[in-house]
C-alpha cells in the first residue's frame, strides 16, 4: 500500500511556502540584545513556543500552528535574530545568544513556562535554554539537530535542499530588513553550525525536563545513532523515528508530524 504523501521532494513549499499563518492574536517586536526579535501570538490556552531552523523563518510552522490552535493551545513563533523579520547586530551567532532572546520574548509576554517545539537549529536553541533555565521549561521537542559537531553528515546537496533554500532565499528578500545579504546571512549562520554546540554527555546529563528526540529516516543533516546518542545520554529522553521523512518533515507529511507533536504536548502540558 501507498503512504499518502503531502510534499515529500518540496516542490510546493519551494513554490509558495508552507500554508499561511492565521491572524495573530498578538505580533510585534522586542528589542533584545542589541536586535529587534519578531515574535506573534495565536490561539490562547497552554504556551508552545515554536523555534524554526537555521535559514528560515516562524512562516515555516504554518501547518502546525493553525492545528495548535484548533486543540486549545497558545502558539508563539519566534524569529531568531537575523533570521525572517527579527535583525541582528555585528556579534558572531550563538546558540546561547538565541536563546536570551528567547527568555526576552517570554519575559515581555509574561510566559513562565512553555513547551518548546523546536525544529534544527531552534531544536539546538531550545535545549540549551532548557539547560540553562529548566523552571522555564515544560517539555522540548527536539526535531533533527545535533548537540555536538559529530552528530552531522558530511554535507550532500539534494535537489530537496535546493528547493529549501531558493525558498529561504525568497522569503529572506520579502522579509529581512537587509533583504540583499542573503549570502552574508547564511554564512553567518554555518559558521554557527559547524562549530556549535558542543556538548559534553555530563552536559546532557545535567538536562532535567522532558526531552523527545525526534529524527526523520532520511534526515539529510543528522546522524541517526547522534539522536539514539542524545536520548541515551538526556535522562528524560525518549527517541521517535519518523518514517519515510527527511529534515524537512513538518512540511513533507505534516499529519504524521502533528500527531508525534500532540503525543508530546500530551504528555507534558498542564
Amino acid at each position: 500500500m501507498k503512504i499518502e504523501t503531502y510534499d515529500d521532494d518540496l516542490s510546493k513549499f519551494e513554490a509558495n511556502g508552507a500554508t499561511p499563518l492565521p491572524v495573530a492574536n498578538d505580533e510585534g517586536y522586542i528589542e533584545s540584545n542589541g536586535a529587534r526579535i519578531w515574535y506573534a501570538t495565536y490561539g490562547s490556552g497552554s504556551p508552545v513556543i515554536l523555534l524554526h531552523g537555521g535559514l528560515g523563518h516562524s512562516g515555516n510552522w504554518g501547518y502546525q500552528v493553525p492545528a495548535l490552535v484548533s486543540k486549545g493551545y497558545r502558539a508563539i513563533l519566534i524569529d531568531s535574530r537575523g533570521h525572517g523579520r527579527s535583525t541582528r547586530d555585528t556579534r558572531p551567532y550563538t546558540y546561547e545568544l538565541m536563546a536570551t532572546d528567547v527568555s526576552t520574548v517570554m519575559d515581555a509576554l509574561n510566559l513562565e513556562k512553555a513547551v518548546f517545539m523546536g525544529w534544527s537549529d531552534g531544536a539546538c536553541i531550545a535545549l540549551i535554554f532548557a539547560s540553562q533555565t529548566p523552571a522555564r521549561v515544560a517539555g522540548v521537542f527536539f526535531f533533527a539537530c545535533n548537540m555536538d559537531p559529530s552528530g552531522t553528515k558530511e554535507f550532500e546537496f539534494t535537489p530537496i535542499i535546493g528547493r529549501c533554500i531558493a525558498r529561504h532565499m525568497k522569503d529572506y528578500a520579502e522579509l529581512s530588513s537587509t533583504p540583499d545579504k542573503f549570502e552574508e546571512f547564511s554564512n553567518a549562520v554555518g559558521l554557527m553550525q559547524r562549530t556549535q554546540p558542543n556538548y559534553s554527555v555530563n552536559d546532557l546529563a545535567q538536562i532535567s525536563v522532558p526531552v523527545k528526540i525526534v529524527q526523520s529516516e532520511h534526515d539529510e543533516f543528522i546522524k541517526q545513532e547522534h539522536a539514539e546518542y542524545l536520548a541515551l545520554n538526556i535522562p528524560n529522553a525518549q527517541l521517535v523515528i519518523l518514517e519515510g521523512v527527511s529534515h524537512f518533515a513538518p512540511l513533507q507529511r505534516p499529519e504524521q508530524f502533528n500527531s508525534i507533536m500532540f503525543a508530546f504536548l500530551d504528555e507534558v502540558s498542564p
